[in-house]
């Protein structure tokens, strides 16, 4: 198999000892290998770090750093890229999923066509591990201004080639800190999808992102006022417009399946 180099692979946890086991499992089943696998804890109140350490014990790619004190996603997967070595960044939360290929195949499309920013489809599963029948896709190309009316790739399905994007670090958010990574990356290359399913998103019951509607809106107003820094009028301009573009997203291309 081709070596396209090393893969830094960033995963934030926080009390999730009851699931970062078969994340770990998932990266090391990759059928493509040069990684390392860098988990940044934001003070866990469970066990994490000892689940980890049992893996790290025998795997010396993967590197656990606990932070000084809770500081949230944000600062939390800022840490942890200000550490990775690799040429190749990618994300997978410590409760999602890889399947066997991800990488390899997502490396191949991302060299053989020159892109600097990738996404891939995945499907959804329960908090027990079971396939809940969605299926979630994106378009083709993002622009920045898609990534701007929608946050089309998830997380744990993201690539990007540091030579060329360089070192991403964002302001400290609570909630949409991924979409504010996306919307950097996305200034300096565009977003092209993969179209294979590689990868499985746990949707829990507990969970950052607010349930209610008028509150899952409002949470992308400090994405836009203080993340990207725009005045109060362009930042709700900017909100609405995500009203929009989750819900052509949803209609077109979050899918049902059997």
């Amino acid at each position: 198999m081709q070596d396209y180099g090393l893969v830094s692979i960033i995963t934030p946890t926080w009390a999730c000892a009851k699931f970062i086991g078969e994340t770990i499992k998932s990266i090391q089943a990759q059928t493509y290998q040069n990684w390392e696998l860098l988990i940044q804890d934001d003070c866990s109140t469970d066990n994490t770090d000892k689940v980890v350490e049992s893996y790290a014990c025998e795997d010396t790619r993967i590197k656990y750093i606990c932070n000084e004190k809770n500081f949230g996603a944000a600062i939390t997967r800022n840490n942890a890229l200000r550490r990775a070595k690799g040429r190749w960044i990618a994300f997978l939360d410590s409760d999602d999923l890889w399947l066997p290929e991800k990488l390899e195949h997502q490396l191949k499309f991302m060299v053989k066509n020159t892109y600097a920013f990738t996404y891939h489809e995945y499907t959804e599963i329960s908090e027990d591990g079971k396939e809940l029948g969605v299926f979630v896709s994106g378009k083709k190309k993002v622009s920045e201004f898609d990534m701007y009316a929608c946050c089309w790739p998830g997380c744990l399905s993201v690539m990007y080639d540091a030579e060329k994007i360089g070192l991403i670090q964002v302001k400290d958010i609570r909630k949409n800190n991924d979409t504010a990574m996306w919307l950097k990356v996305v200034k300096k290359a565009p977003c092209y999808m993969l179209e294979e399913n590689l990868a499985r998103y746990r949707r829990r019951t507990v969970s950052i992102t607010p349930k209610p509607i008028y509150m899952r809106i409002w949470a992308h107003y400090p994405l836009f006022r203080v993340a990207e820094k725009m005045n109060p009028v362009q930042a709700t301009f900017w909100v609405l417009m995500n009203v929009v573009g989750n819900a052509m997203k949803k209609i077109f291309y979050v899918k049902k399946i059997k």
